[in-house]
């Protein structure tokens, strides 16, 4: 007979090893499911690092679209945007597609004299930055006493956009002592105030320079310009200035560098005033030399820095002037009372082609001031009340400007002007534009 005991032994060895295959069976079901679990995630993480390639080129079309704002700040989304953005290819592609404004100086100066309550004065905009200031940060020069400048000297360079009959005003928040004497594709020329010399900033970018001190002469006997060399890529600054005898001397100074260096000025007698600020179009700086009945101007060649005469298709009255149109050098006459007409000139070799003749909303005293670079049409300024007005030469009409009430300065200099991120030399508009 069977011990019972026995029975009872193997039944329970034989249910502890299916217990143990039962439990082996489920640690490799859950080895496999943490497994699985563990490659999923890894895949996942693998699917959401993935970015899909957009070409360079792409990213530079999509970029340079961009308002100078958003550009601005797209710089430090990445490593690679920051690189193509400051690339001098991506700046003068975006430089092509800016519209041109009127850059001016809004000045805060009040009636009352100085000490003066200080409930009077208006407080800064946020950001605001003093080129004086920023410049001698630069230098490393200690900036305590420039807190006791009277916000009554201060100006805040400012620009007009014009688009659709409107204009606006931007801000730059950037304050100066000195004048604008001269603008090139989004540069502009500054006194410095504090000390004898020139600034030479960009305001979009809020990047300056001091110039060292060159010839001195007061303003009504001297001229600036800045102009583009496009052979060697360089920004050059022409002063050009009349002695006690009369004769204009003329001194240049390419940024970057750190000295004026003499040239031959314009021949004896070709140039009397120095009331109208030079243009710059097709290689060169032009010039009307005289107040009034302007049989030519004088233009000095940015490349070969020699001045030439060129005859103008009929004599230049008081608001008559030549302004850069299209990339070509224009001169913009009154023909009669309702009548301007529009010569244009190719190359310093070339002779005068008239273009356009305007005989709808004309009147005596509009003075051309620019030319949009993108939409084309003239901006004329009125002396009698300092209104604007836009020529479109497609619809053919004459409308005036819409302007901002409160806010427009008609009295103060406007000068022609591109918002940019040009720099003054092909390694820094490279590295820091």
């Amino acid at each position: 007979m069977e011990d019972p005991s026995m029975n009872t032994c193997n039944k329970e060895v034989k249910k502890e090893g299916t217990t143990a295959k039962s439990g082996n069976k489920n640690a490799k079901l859950l080895r496999l499911v943490e497994e699985r679990a563990l490659s999923m995630e890894k895949k996942k993480k693998q699917h959401g690092s993935l970015v899909p390639f957009v070409p360079q080129d792409c990213i530079s079309n999509i970029l340079v679209r961009l308002p100078l704002d958003s550009l601005q700040k797209s710089r430090f989304v990445c490593k690679p945007w920051y690189t193509i953005i400051n690339s001098p290819l991506f700046i003068d592609a975006h430089l092509g597609r800016s519209e041109s404004v009127l850059i001016f100086l809004s000045s805060s100066k009040r009636e009352s004299l100085y000490p003066f309550p200080m409930e009077s004065i208006p407080p800064e905009k946020p950001n605001t930055i003093s080129v004086e200031e920023k410049c001698l940060q630069t230098e490393c020069t200690p900036v305590f006493g420039l807190l006791n400048i009277s916000p009554n000297l201060k100006s805040y360079i400012q620009c007009l956009e014009i688009n659709g009959g409107k204009s606006k005003i931007r801000e730059y928040n950037i304050s100066c002592l000195g004048s604008i004497r001269a603008t090139c594709n989004g540069l502009i020329l500054l006194d410095n105030k504090l000390k004898k010399g020139l600034i030479v900033m960009n305001p979009v970018t809020r990047k300056l320079t001091a110039l060292p001190l060159g010839t001195l002469f007061s303003p009504h006997n001297e001229s600036y310009g800045i102009a583009l060399n496009s052979a060697t890529g360089e920004y050059k600054v022409i002063h050009l200035f009349r002695d006690e005898l009369g004769f204009i001397g003329c001194e240049i100074l390419i940024l970057g560098t750190k000295l004026w260096r003499g040239a031959n000025g314009p021949s004896f007698g070709h140039v009397s005033w120095f009331g109208y600020m030079p243009v710059s179009a097709i290689g060169a700086l032009h010039w009307i030399p005289h107040v009034d009945r302007s049989d030519y101007i004088v233009s000095m060649d940015v490349n070969e820095e020699k001045f030439h005469t060129t005859p103008l298709p009929k004599s230049c009255r008081t608001h008559d002037r030549v302004v850069e149109m299209g990339g070509f050098l224009s001169f913009v006459t009154h023909e009669g009372v309702k009548q301007i007409d529009i010569w244009v000139l190719k190359g310093l070799s070339e002779s005068w082609t008239k273009q356009y003749c305007i005989t709808k909303g004309c009147k005596m005293d509009m003075v051309p001031l620019f030319s949009l670079r993108i939409k084309g049409d003239m901006i004329f300024k009125r002396d009698k009340d300092g209104s604007l007005y836009a020529y479109d030469f497609q619809r053919q009409v004459m409308a005036k400007v819409e302007m901002e009430k409160g806010c427009f300065p008609l009295s103060c200099l406007f000068l022609p002007h591109v918002n940019s991120l040009v720099s003054w030399s092909n390694r820094e508009r490279g590295q820091d534009a």
